[in-house]
């Protein structure tokens, strides 16, 4: 098995779009592969994000998702996951969230996981959620995107994966609609010099505005992922 983290630069910028699209690539390469959503927030029924994975993967809902293998906490209140929480008088267990992980990791080729908000949201008081994925030790991919204020948050965050010695596996570039192309043009190369600056893979796959292209290049963007035959358990 394999196992991938999709992560954002900020909520909102496309995780779960490019999750669920990654996802139906593999499926049609005939890998298995399910998606994880580590917390849900602000959604009272089921898992919006998961829901979202679904419907792009075209595979319905799923007996793992019943299970709430796929989407171990989701709370009504939107706000970051420590809050939501806490607001339903819960604390989160990182550890039922990784053993969820690991129950589908030895069902299916790839996990996909995708994150919450951005990188240094609180899961508890005292735990953001990069630090549980070094603890977890999983490939990481980046989510950035087109609109104002991306270039800030995405040099941080690559700032923040260097000094956490992480190693990001590739940038899904999200290029929103109406993002005047001179924006769309130049964030990429500031992104692609900030990757090769930090000594980072100069990895860009960029995901056009909606509706996306049945064919997208992700062969090339995985080519230096794990493969499942090769990748180490959790």
């Amino acid at each position: 098995m394999s196992i991938l983290c999709v992560c954002g630069i900020d909520t909102g910028i496309g995780k779960s779009v490019a999750t669920g699209l990654l996802a139906r690539h593999l499926l049609e390469q005939g890998q298995s592969v399910i998606t994880q959503k580590l917390v849900q927030t602000g959604c009272a029924g089921p898992p919006e994000d998961i829901l979202l994975h679904r419907r792009l993967m075209e595979s319905g809902w799923l007996e793992e998702d019943q299970l709430k293998l796929t989407c171990p906490y989701s709370f009504s209140f939107p706000a970051s996951p420590h809050l939501a929480a806490r607001l339903e008088d819960t604390v989160i267990v990182p550890d039922l969230i990784t053993g969820a992980t690991r129950q589908l990791a030895g069902s299916f080729d790839w996990v996909i996981v995708e994150g919450a908000g951005g990188l240094l949201v609180p899961l508890t008081d005292e735990l953001c959620q990069l630090d549980y994925l070094v603890a977890c030790g999983y490939p990481l991919i980046l989510v950035t995107s087109s609109r104002l204020g991306s270039i800030n948050h995405t040099l941080m965050s690559l700032e923040i994966l260097k000094r956490r010695n992480l190693q990001p596996a590739g940038l899904i570039y999200n290029t929103f609609a109406g993002a005047p192309d001179e924006i769309t043009r130049d964030s990429r190369e500031v992104f692609s010099r900030s990757l090769q600056r930090h000594g980072f893979v100069d990895n860009i796959l960029t995901l056009p505005p909606w509706p996306h292209p049945e064919r997208l290049d992700w062969d090339g963007f995985l080519g230096s992922f794990p493969h499942p035959a090769s990748a180490s358990s959790i």
